[in-house]
């Protein structure tokens, strides 16, 4: 489980490929549900990529 601005490793990302490997924090405010798959909304700062949704098995704690 993952808490709002809690810092993460993004290992992969269905929803945008170019986003793994990079750093970003946890925008949700409380648990995924239905709207969005069961993703985690992640902002990682990105200049030409936006926040992306990732499953939990594609995001690592820091």
């Amino acid at each position: 489980m993952f808490e709002p601005n809690q810092l993460v490793l993004i290992v992969s990302c269905e929803d945008d490929p170019r986003a793994a490997g990079r750093t970003g924090r946890i925008v949700d405010e409380v648990p995924p549900g239905p709207l969005t798959g069961g993703r985690w909304t992640v902002h990682h700062g990105g200049f030409l990529i936006g926040p992306v949704l990732c499953h939990p098995h594609e995001l690592r704690a820091l």
